[in-house]
């Protein structure tokens, strides 16, 4: 059987485009060309030709060229200092004036400056030849704890190296480190000294290799190290946890406030409906016949907060200051290794060309003692700092849920000035004034209804955390 061919019908040719369709197309397309502006564009136009190609060649060239005189003048003046510019510019001027008015001393002085020019030139050529490692000390000390950094400095190459001189800065100063020459593959150490007696941050590095001429002309400097952050954190003291001593003492005492349910019993009265019935007093129900029910005092809870007084006005040296940064600390680092609900303070500082005058406090960070010793480090007192007063009441303003409120304060504020700060915080918020003073005798006293300690120094500190039976 055979199957007939099956024939597809065949698609309809497009029709030729029109010379209208072509006229159309050219037109769109000369539209989207003439809305693209390149360089070219810009330079000749839509210009053909030998001649608008050279003049497009010309500037390209010039731009290259323009670029390359550009890192050469960048590299050239990062080598170049001040006096080897004024050498450069003096030696043409002399020159051309001696040879133009016959000046044997102008020639001479050109020609010992071109001479000094590139002698200083030839103290530039070849490279260094150095591995450099800098071991810092731990990132965190203590003021007045050693802290030394290693330098080391080795010749990985197989031919000798020449002297070098290596600047390590620290801080705001620079330490020269003279490295002598190396043999190959040999290395030298060196030892540097971060000081400590001021806490802070400071910088330590990067570790650069200066060479330089004689003179001074000219000085090209090698990175090698990266900067690392050293912060010295104030000294501080263990002191007793919070759970006993003084705060211990001062938490135990139950406030005015009333709840149904803590340690220290009230009273009894009737019971009301939504109480809970676990507080019934049943011998007191079974005489009365009515359902009575115990009350209790609201005991103080353990969210302690210290407040630091950065305001000069109120310490008698810097003595008394550093002393209370400490004081400052101590106590919040102890409240933290000890789980408690902390809150550290410290003055706003109002900013030199402020219109108004800055009224807040600035929180510092709790989270570990590590992270509040940080902020501490960078604390200053200065004239545009809120005083005692205006920080107690703030303080006060946001006490809510505080037990006890430790004010830090120095030798300068008067037992009025006290009794006004301490009057910022609620009744039922135990105030402790701890007082700086290293020229009186350490001791505790009650001042109205707080506390007033007076330190001379850290030990006093820990002492008066005790309790009140170690005074």
């Amino acid at each position: 059987m055979t199957t007939a061919p099956t024939h597809r019908p065949r698609a309809a040719a497009s029709p030729a485009p029109s010379a209208a369709d072509r006229a159309r197309r050219t037109v769109d397309e000369s539209t989207i060309g003439s809305t693209v502006t390149t360089a070219r564009t810009r330079i000749v136009g839509e210009r053909t030709g030998w001649a608008a190609d050279a003049l497009v060649a010309v500037v390209r060239a010039g731009r290259a060229g323009r670029g390359t005189v550009s890192r050469v003048l960048r590299a050239v003046s990062s080598v170049v200092t001040p006096l080897g510019w004024t050498i450069a510019a003096l030696v043409p001027v002399a020159l051309i004036a001696g040879y133009a008015w016959g000046w044997t001393e102008l020639i001479v002085l050109g020609v010992v400056g071109a001479t000094l020019g590139v002698v200083a030139a030839a103290y530039l050529l070849g490279r260094t030849r150095l591995a450099v490692v800098l071991a810092p000390p731990p990132q965190r000390v203590a003021v007045g704890d050693p802290a030394v950094a290693r330098l080391r400095v080795s010749n990985p190459s197989r031919r000798r190296s020449f002297g070098q001189l290596v600047d390590v800065p620290v801080g705001s100063d620079i330490v020269p480190v003279s490295v002598p020459g190396l043999a190959p593959l040999a290395d030298v150490e060196r030892e540097l000294v971060v000081p400590t007696a001021r806490r802070g941050r400071l910088a330590l590095g990067p570790v650069r290799t200066v060479r330089a001429d004689p003179i001074g002309l000219v000085r090209r400097e090698l990175v090698w190290t990266e900067a690392v952050e050293i912060i010295v954190h104030p000294r501080t003291i263990d002191i007793p946890s919070t759970s006993s001593g003084l705060v211990r003492d001062l938490e135990g005492q139950p406030t005015r406030d009333l709840t149904p349910s803590d340690l220290a019993f009230h009273a009894l009265r009737e019971y009301v409906p939504g109480d809970d019935r676990r507080h019934i007093h049943w011998k007191s129900t079974a005489k009365t016949g009515t359902f009575m029910v115990r009350q209790f005092e609201e005991t103080r809870r353990s969210h302690l907060i210290v407040a630091l007084s950065i305001a000069s006005i109120d310490f008698g040296s810097d003595e008394e200051f550093e002393l209370a940064v400490s004081v400052t600390g101590s106590l919040g680092a102890r409240a933290i290794r000890d789980a408690r609900e902390v809150s550290v303070v410290v003055s706003a500082v109002t900013p030199e060309f402020a219109k108004r005058a800055v009224v807040a406090l600035r929180p510092l960070t709790t989270l570990t003692p590590s992270r509040l010793l940080d902020d501490l480090a960078v604390v200053e007192h200065g004239p545009a700092a809120l005083g005692i007063l205006d920080v107690a009441r703030l303080a006060g303003e946001s006490a809510r849920g505080v037990s006890v409120a430790f004010l830090v304060v120095g030798s300068t504020v008067t037992p009025a000035r006290l009794r006004t700060a301490a009057a910022g915080f609620p009744p039922a918020v135990e105030v402790v004034v701890i007082m700086c003073d290293t020229a009186h005798i350490p001791g505790r006293r009650r001042l109205g209804g707080f506390s007033v300690v007076t330190i001379g120094s850290l030990s006093d500190l820990r002492r008066a955390m005790r309790g009140a039976q170690s005074w």
